[in-house]
């Protein structure tokens, strides 16, 4: 589990106190931290249904994405972008998590009642171009629109 170690690493990163967080982090029963986004990523949420069309979007078009967070119920769908992404992201119905906010996140390879791992983090760092998520949520709003006028 080489994989998530540098895994668990890169997320802690963020932490005022990495050490002390992987320390808790591995100790928690929920097995889940809070840490603040903005440093080495942010968050784009979107609502469960578009979160999964473009996520299916973009699995078509890319060999490697970055972490994707899906809450309990999968009623939203968190995206790991590039840290400044949600200051400049206008979007209706799309939450932000950036500089001075903080999200929930699962120890990488386990499981939990809440928060889990649709794409878990390699400890590479590498997120998703928020370009490129913002074209995949497009098609995927149109794609049903599309299918039903018959133009897909």
């Amino acid at each position: 589990m080489a994989g998530a170690k540098t895994a668990v690493e890169w997320l802690a990163s963020v932490a005022p106190d990495p050490e002390a967080c992987r320390r808790a982090w591995e100790r928690n029963p929920q097995r889940v931290a809070l840490l603040p986004a903005g440093k080495a990523w942010d968050v784009l949420i979107l609502p469960g249904g578009l979160g999964y069309s473009t996520l299916d979007v973009l699995t078509r078009v890319l060999d490697q994405l970055g972490p994707v967070l899906v809450d309990f119920g999968e009623a939203r769908m968190g995206f790991f972008v590039p840290p400044g992404t949600a200051a400049r992201w206008l979007g209706t119905g799309i939450r932000t998590a950036g500089g001075g906010t903080w999200i929930v996140v699962p120890y990488p390879g386990r499981t939990t009642g809440g928060v889990r791992w649709l794409i878990p983090p390699d400890g590479s760092g590498i997120l998703t171009d928020p370009v490129l998520l913002e074209l995949a949520m497009h098609e995927a709003a149109a794609g049903p629109a599309a299918e039903e006028d018959g133009r897909a």
